[in-house]
């Protein structure tokens, strides 16, 4: 059956092979509020690493640090979620291109460059989590191994084997459940929520209680514990501790904020008015009791030096002197489940960020190619590539100066962010767009004070932590944060170059201007309809929005698609015989000149 122009259009844009596709963004709209907040339950265990690598510097007050942390989430989440619901976009990544990037504001316009950097600082915020945990994980599982059963350790080329070979397994995992859709992606964070958060859990209230076998090495929990180790000494709240203090707030909200990951999928809600408000809001409650408690009893039962010992570790010892070395065994099988739950969130999240940036133009085409269930696969593909190669650098350096990093595009990201949600509030092009779902009134004046806090306060004062102690290797930290946030710099320029030379030509008939303005230029080639009307030359062909992308459609196409044509029966029909069949969108229209060339 032959179908109008534009329909041929718009699934042209979706690039999806099958099955049924949103014609705005090419995601399936297939997910409800609970199946979103359970994809970003994993969130909660983010704070492992963090809690070993603050104490450092902090100490027993880090609670206080990440129980803020949490709460200014509420704020930044809040706007998020409403730019996504409006938009209909997936998070910060792609809310910040659609909002910077202007109509036919050119390949090189500077909106544009904006919006593709802040979702590039977006995708390196999410994409270190996968190797981290993957490395934590298999930190768990040596440690269970040189402990429990008392076995020499591995060799450092062996952990790196172990942690490839773990990490491999497990993408692989997700790839496959993953390629089922969003939703199966769901399911899959529903077995494993219910097998690792209330188990985590349970090892953290366990010592409440102080029914515990007492064994681990390390002391029951004691609020005198957090009394004397609340402060390190030689902290008097000077300059430099108040510096110091900033730059764990910019490296906790990295672990303490990004429950945010439910609005990421902003384009996938059925009712995402309804289901993004409640995805955020849920998430976070949970959060902030998790991220309290946690540090909470962490810091009542072990010493700055403990916690030192044992690295990113931390809750071995507990689980062990909660359930003794039988229980020890379930509960780190459970606390091993839920970090891959949150490689999970990662890996679909960063996915889907390369997925839209590709839509925008600013990520290579392949990424845009999702299967008949709507996942994008090729760029989950490049995810794992990408899991693999930060695996292999954490091994040579360690998952906090990766973290660290990672967090000064955390800040960037959050902090463009809350400016899209500011210029979304006044700027005229989105006047009149449907918000379905709005944050608390006056939210745009604390979206600015957000902005200014992210740009002016926690991103030098992380630089300053990290320099001055904060984490190892910190100098490497600030150094990998800015090579791989500024070598996106080149990339989009180039890439903005080839894509260019591609999209100078219609998106139809793959003619370029100048190939049109020879078409035209013709005797033999006047409107058959006006024997005296010769169609002009252009110097550039006209842009048409197509979904939320701009494609280049030259005046013919243009008429041919929409049914303006010079033939009575395509005019008539409105649509374009030559183009009808298989391959719509790679069939050429066959003008005059060419049919004589044949000839």
């Amino acid at each position: 059956m032959a179908r109008h122009g534009v329909r041929i259009l718009a699934e042209g844009n979706s690039h999806a092979f099958g099955g049924a596709v949103n014609s705005d963004s090419g995601l399936v709209k297939s997910i409800n509020w609970k199946q979103g907040m359970i994809i970003a339950m994993g969130v909660p265990i983010l704070i492992l690493p963090g809690i070993y690598d603050i104490a450092g510097t902090a100490w027993g007050l880090s609670i206080m640090i990440w129980t803020i942390s949490v709460l200014q989430g509420f704020a930044q989440n809040l706007a998020i979620g409403e730019m996504a619901a409006a938009l209909e976009t997936p998070g910060i990544g792609g809310c910040a291109q659609k909002v910077f990037t202007k109509p036919n504001g050119g390949r090189y316009g500077l909106g544009k460059f904006i919006g593709a950097f802040t979702a590039w600082s977006y995708w390196f915020t999410w994409t270190p989590v996968i190797p981290i945990f993957t490395c934590t994980s298999v930190d768990y599982i040596t440690k269970y191994l040189e402990y429990g059963l008392n076995m020499d350790p591995l060799s450092s080329t062996a952990t790196l084997a172990f942690q490839i070979c773990f990490g491999l397994v497990v993408f692989a995992a997700i790839i496959f459940v993953g390629s089922k859709g969003l939703s199966g992606g769901a399911k899959l964070g529903l077995i494993l929520a219910l097998i690792a958060i209330l188990p985590l859990l349970v090892v953290i209230v366990v010592p409440l209680t102080g029914i515990t076998a007492g064994e681990g090495g390390i002391s029951a929990f004691s609020l005198e514990n957090i009394k004397t180790n609340f402060t390190p000494p030689g902290w008097n709240w000077g300059v430099n501790d108040f510096l110091m203090v900033f730059g764990m707030f910019a490296y906790a909200q990295w672990c303490a904020c990004a429950w945010e990951s439910a609005a990421t999928y902003g384009a996938e809600y059925k009712e995402p008015g309804r289901d993004i408000p409640k995805a955020l809001i849920s998430a976070g409650l949970v959060c902030l009791a998790m991220y309290f408690i946690v540090p909470f009893v962490v810091y009542g039962m072990m010493s700055p030096a403990d916690i030192e010992a044992w690295g990113v570790s931390t809750l071995y010892p507990i689980a062990q002197f909660d359930f003794g070395s039988i229980g020890l065994i379930i509960a780190l099988i459970l606390l091993v489940a839920g970090m891959v739950m949150l490689i999970q969130t990662a890996f679909l999240g960063s996915s889907r960020t390369l997925y839209f940036m590709g839509h925008e133009g600013n990520m290579p085409k392949v990424f845009t190619y999702t299967n008949k269930n709507g996942a994008p696969i090729f760029a989950m593909l490049f995810q794992a590539i990408m899991g693999v190669v930060f695996i292999i650098i954490i091994h040579f350096g360690s998952v906090g100066m990766i973290l660290a990093a990672s967090s000064f595009g955390f800040s960037f990201a959050l902090g463009m962010g809350m400016m899209a949600y500011v210029v979304s509030k006044r700027n005229p092009r989105f006047k009149n767009i449907e918000r379905p779902y709005k944050a608390p009134k006056g939210w745009f004046y604390v979206a600015c004070f957000l902005m200014c806090y992210q740009f002016f306060v926690l991103i030098p004062c992380l630089a300053y932590w990290c320099i001055n102690g904060g984490i190892d290797n910190g100098m490497f930290s600030v150094i990998i944060g800015a090579v791989i946030l500024l070598i996106y710099v080149p990339v989009w320029f180039i890439l903005q170059f080839f894509q260019g030379k591609s999209e100078e030509s219609c998106f139809v008939c793959k003619r370029t201007v100048e190939d049109y303005n020879a078409f035209v230029a013709k005797d033999q080639n006047r409107d058959l309809a006006e024997k005296d009307d010769l169609m002009p030359e252009m110097e550039s062909l006209p842009m048409l929005l197509v979904g939320n992308t701009y494609v280049p459609l030259c005046p013919i196409c243009y008429e041919l698609t929409f049914g303006f044509s010079s033939n009575p029966e395509e005019r008539e029909s409105g649509i374009k015989r030559e183009v009808i069949g298989a391959r719509l969108l790679t069939a050429a229209p066959k003008y005059k000149d060419d049919e004589e060339t044949e000839e």
